[in-house]
Parts: C-alpha cells; structure tokens; sequence
C-alpha cells in the first residue's frame, strides 16, 4: 500500500489527516482521506498498489464498469447519459474547432463515449486497463480499446482532443501520465479532465459519506486550486471550467444511500439543487468540473 509522508501531488510535507470514508461498494473498508496545505489536493492514505487495485472495481454497481442498469439511481444515470455525451461532444467540437479530428479518450470504459465521438465522424483511440471491460465495449459498441500502458507508445502530438471523464482520481502513475499527454497533445489540442470537487456544497454537506470520495478507487481528491498548480509543472495551462450540473444529484442519491443505508431520494434532490444554486456565482464549486486545458 501507499503511504506518503509528502503530498504525491506537489511533494508538500504540509499534510494532516482530514476525515476517514468506506469503501460502500466492494470492500467496506475504512480509509484515511489526508490533506495537503500546500496545493490544497487531498489524497487517500494507504490505498492498494496498482497491482492489487483490480478487486475494488469487481462489483455490478460500479456503473462505468458494469454498465448495469438495476436499481433506481442507476436507471436515472442512463436516462440522463444521452444528454451528457452529446454536451460533451458539443464541448470538444467548440474547444479543438473541429468535427472531425482524433480524439484519445483515457479510461474509456465500456466505450459509450467514444461510440458518439466515431459516429459524429471523430477518429477514435481508447484506453481502458480491464480487459472484461474491454471485451464489454468490443460487445456494446465494436470499440476495440487498448490496454492503458498503450499509452506510453503512441505517436506525438498526434490528438486534437484528449479525454479523462473521471479517470486521473483513479491513476496512480499520475506525474507519469500528465507528462505523457503532454507529449500527445497536438499543437492546437485541448485536454479535458472531469473530476469531483471536494470543494462543493454537497461535499461539505455529506463529508465523509460524500459518494464521490469513492475510497480506495478515487487516489486522489482535487480542488480547482490543486488542478491549477499541477499544471504548472508542465507545458499546459487551464483555458476555461465548465460545470458538470448532473453530478450533484447523482452523487448525492449515493451519498443519502451510504449515510443512512437506503437512501432519500427527495433530500439527494434537494442537496443536489442547493449544490448547484450555490455554484452559479462560482462554477469552481460544482459537484463535479470539467478542466479545459491547452498547451503554453
């Protein structure tokens, strides 16, 4: 396991013990959620190694693997997943300035995202480390995605767009990875990067059963401030955030669901709206944010 007596981010010493949080889904675990005072990123505390994380994405309700559609709050994410992939098809085509360019999508899952890019005419590349998943997207969507270490043998500055939809929480060569998309990222190419923002009403709200903790898979728990300064240590900048208006809701139903064991549907809702009321002024309090991203 992972125990860091600097951040993994910015090497900061600055660190302390922020909350513990389960793992609701697999395991049931407890694990340690610590804090960097430097760059503001959190981190989870002893987490399995990259060869021993397999087993805490081995269940039917970790949705972007199983792509399963029992219960209600799964059946819900499915009912909004046609909105979203085409918002975010409307995003990369305004942001690269082309419809028809390649695009490498990092931890494509089960594919549904690259299936809209292909059939909106992008080239597509994916790159997905469980090969049952990977069989899954060759079954869904005939996507043939490649195993993640592919990534350190593509071409440069080959991709118009490059796509982590939830992905760099769970990466642990992360310095590793960002330098590499670095080097594949044409000229003109812009990086997207959604993660959850601890920062946001409804994390505040439910602490540490905030769903989008998601302790041990989620390494690492970024703030906007966090994102902007890892940046720095490489050729790329941040050209703009968009919100991800969705994921309040959706991560609050799991939250109300961990915090008091059958959920609330009606409260999730509530929490979700105030969630997003309070990040109208400020898009970098949203449950979950997209990072645009270009090079210097």
């Amino acid at each position: 396991m992972s125990h860091y007596t600097k951040c993994p981010l910015c090497s900061s010493s600055a660190i302390e013990e922020k909350l513990t949080a389960k793992d609701y889904t697999v395991s049931q675990k407890d694990f340690s959620i610590w804090h960097c005072n430097n760059c503001t990123a959190r981190f989870t505390q002893d987490a399995p190694e990259q060869r021993e994380i397999g087993e805490y994405y081995q269940s039917e309700n970790y949705i972007s693997h199983s792509d399963t559609k029992k219960g209600l709050i799964n059946r819900l994410y499915h009912s909004v997943r046609n909105k979203t992939l085409s918002a975010k098809k409307k995003l990369i085509n305004k942001e690269t300035r082309t419809d028809k360019g390649e695009i490498l999508d990092i931890g494509c899952g089960t594919g549904a995202f690259l299936n809209a890019m292909e059939k909106a005419g992008w080239s597509i590349t994916g790159l997905e480390p469980d090969a049952a998943v990977r069989r899954k997207a060759e079954a869904l969507y005939n996507i043939t995605a490649e195993p993640s270490e592919n990534l350190f043998h593509l071409p440069a500055k080959r991709y118009n767009a490059i796509t982590l939809w939830h992905v760099l929480e769970h990466v642990h060569d992360l310095h590793k990875y960002l330098k590499q998309i670095e080097i594949l990222l044409a000229a003109e190419g812009k990086l997207f990067i959604a993660v959850p923002n601890y920062t946001s009403h409804d994390a505040a709200v439910y602490k540490q059963y905030w769903a989008a903790y998601d302790v041990p898979r989620h390494l690492y728990h970024f703030s906007p401030e966090s994102i902007q300064q890892i940046l720095t240590t490489y050729n790329l900048q941040l050209t703009s955030i968009k919100p991800m208006w969705y994921d309040s809701f959706y991560v609050s139903m799991l939250s109300e669901k961990y915090k008091n064991g059958k959920g609330n549907l009606l409260k999730a809702f509530l929490n979700g709206f105030i969630s997003n009321l309070k990040a109208m002024g400020n898009k970098e309090r949203c449950s979950s944010v997209i990072y645009i991203i270009s090079r210097k």
